[in-house]
């Protein structure tokens, strides 16, 4: 049985919403359109994946958000400099990017390459299968012999080690989306 749409929703687009909310608020000026410009890109993501799902849903919805906010620069009937700036800001190609943010990038890669050499076997090939080779969690289940709620369970346990490692020496408090404390992935 195919995935429900809410469930995939859920999954694979609601689970990026403190990065959405950050990107956005980094992004747009106006802090008052930020929850208006979160609840849009939703509304647009979801609608398109009831005709079609994307491959890459995370990408499709930072895209769908940028695509929204340059959307709106260009109704505006008043376009400071700021906001000129700011949709230019929004096309940042690769050569642009500074040498700091170069470093950081790859030292973040190292950071998530630790934290995926750390997990449990079962864990890191359930990760590989299901975010590297793009297997369906219905696929990886089947060829693992495991549930897929299991999957599920597996990515989810990644994805907070993932997000500790990245971010906890950085004082994000993860630990509020947790129903029971875990013990704190060191990376």
């Amino acid at each position: 049985m195919p995935d429900s749409l809410d469930a995939w929703f859920s999954r694979e687009i609601l689970a990026y919403e403190d990065s959405l909310v950050r990107y956005l608020t980094r992004t747009w000026h106006h802090r008052d359109d930020i929850h208006d410009l979160r609840q849009e890109t939703y509304v647009r993501v979801y609608e398109a994946a009831a005709r079609e799902r994307p491959s890459a849903p995370k990408s499709f919805l930072f895209a769908t958000a940028r695509n929204l906010m340059a959307d709106r620069l260009r109704r505006s009937r008043v376009v400071s400099i700021e906001a000129r700036a700011d949709l230019e800001s929004l096309n940042v190609h690769i050569d642009e990017i500074s040498p700091e943010h170069h470093a950081i990038a790859h030292e973040d890669l190292r950071t998530l390459l630790r934290a995926f050499d750390q997990l449990p076997p079962r864990c890191r090939q359930v990760v590989w299968m299901r975010r590297i080779e793009d297997l369906s969690q219905k696929e990886v289940a089947t060829r693992l012999g495991i549930g897929e709620t299991v999957v599920e369970k597996q990515i989810a346990k990644a994805m907070r080690r993932f997000a500790d490692a990245l971010f906890g020496e950085r004082g994000l408090d993860l630990s509020k989306e947790r129903a029971t404390p875990k013990k704190q992935f060191k990376g």
